[in-house]
């Protein structure tokens, strides 16, 4: 019968035998070829041989399909510089002490758990849920490691709830370093005082690097972020926050004016508004033959409703213009004059927030920064939420978007 040799993917042991348990497992037993230990009371070299510790049996790789299983008897080693003559075990670079399992195995299965979840990594490698959950903390750290980071650049911050309907909410900070998204923190809450912290943890030489911070419109992330920062790093109120802000405020005159139009019109004449808040929301540019037909038919119905459109189309447009951050201010001024002259009420809200935060507002057409890639950041973790069936600790949180976002380069 032909044989054929299969490469362990393990430095400096020999092959001593292979067999195969009831189950079908290959279990292979391995001799360490490595010479010597050093002494772990005085730290020199020993080569004085005192036997053997117990076996140990080793998760690896996967051979052929099958479980396999590396059996080792780790050798021992005295001292006979010490006085005490103590013994010390022999470690090995291809597995931890703390783990049932070889590193290249522990890589392989965090490999797997990209994009996956511990239930379904589970069964495919009849491994314990909490065996994973261990492999995941010997290797993911639960916090930035900020030796690895050069610079930052961009800073995002952004607010999500851990849970549908309920007020957990957790603080996503991240950083676009070029064309590269790097997870900084999950933090508790969204509290001023817990990002004003996390923001001064960061070592000085980075702190340096920031260039732009870019947040929605919570006073807390932005008031955080100046008081770390100072006027040396830009605050930008992120552009689509701001745009949902006044949308909401079209939005809200909708409800309120239909619901007195299907007081005060025919069922069918009513019907015939159907899906206008979809139109509403649609740009106008792509808005089709019949749309167009069903919102004049509205706009005749309530010319209230016409006017705020045309004013949210205005200030949308002055947003998609190139223009310099002086005249955004202008014709942003400009714009809340006619709204106030209109005596519209429906923009009150958001006049309020513009008048406190035209700076950081107007902050977008420096640079055209946005929070796009926290948005984007965001999404990722809600789908990791639903895959995960809700992770509620941010520590966790952090493991798992960090391996989601950098597992490929780092396990492939």
């Amino acid at each position: 019968m032909a044989s054929f040799e299969v490469p362990l993917d393990i430095p400096d042991v020999k092959i001593e035998q292979v067999e195969t348990n009831k189950k079908g497992e290959l279990i292979i037993t391995v001799n360490s070829l490595v010479e010597g230990v050093h002494c772990h009371k005085c730290g020199k070299k020993i080569t004085k041989t005192h036997g053997f510790n117990k076996p140990i049996f080793l998760r690896h790789l996967p051979i052929l399909g099958r479980a396999t299983y590396i059996r080792i008897r780790p050798h021992r080693y005295q001292c006979t510089e010490c006085k005490s003559k103590p013994t010390t075990t022999q470690p090995s670079s291809w597995y931890d002490l703390r783990s049932p399992h070889t590193k290249a195995y522990e890589k392989h299965v965090l490999f797997q758990l990209i994009n996956s979840t511990v239930s379904d990594i589970s069964i495919k490698e009849d491994l314990g849920y909490e065996a994973i959950l261990g492999i995941v903390n010997r290797h993911l750290d639960r916090a930035i490691d900020w030796k690895k980071m050069k610079r930052l650049d961009i800073l995002g911050i952004d607010e999500i709830s851990l849970k549908k309907g309920h007020q957990d909410f957790v603080t996503i900070i991240t950083a676009r370093i070029g064309e590269v998204i790097l997870i900084l923190a999950v933090l508790e809450g969204r509290k001023k005082e817990t990002v004003k912290e996390f923001f001064l943890s960061i070592p000085r030489r980075l702190r340096k690097t920031v260039k732009v911070v870019c947040s929605d419109m919570y006073d807390g992330f932005m008031n955080a972020a100046k008081e770390v920062f100072g006027k040396k790093v830009q605050i930008v109120a992120d552009r689509f926050h701001v745009a949902k802000l006044y949308r909401n405020s079209l939005e809200e005159l909708r409800k309120t004016e239909m619901k007195r139009l299907k007081k005060e019109l025919s069922e069918a004449e009513y019907k015939k508004l159907e899906n206008i808040m979809w139109i509403l929301r649609k740009n106008k540019k792509d808005l089709s033959s019949d749309e167009e037909k069903t919102l004049n038919l509205l706009f005749k119905h309530s010319p209230l409703l016409q006017l705020a459109y045309d004013f949210r189309n205005e200030l949308t447009d002055i947003f998609e213009e190139n223009i310099s951050k002086a005249k955004a201010k202008r014709k942003i001024a400009h714009w809340r004059k006619k709204v106030i002259k209109s005596e519209l009420t429906c923009f009150d809200s958001f006049l309020e927030t513009l008048d406190k935060r035209m700076d950081e507002i107007t902050n977008y057409f420096t640079g055209r920064y946005n929070s796009g890639f926290v948005e984007g950041m965001n999404n990722k973790i809600k789908v990791i939420k639903r895959r995960c069936y809700g992770i509620l600790n941010p520590k966790s949180l952090f493991q798992r978007i960090h391996l989601d976002l950098t597992g490929y380069s780092e396990f492939a």
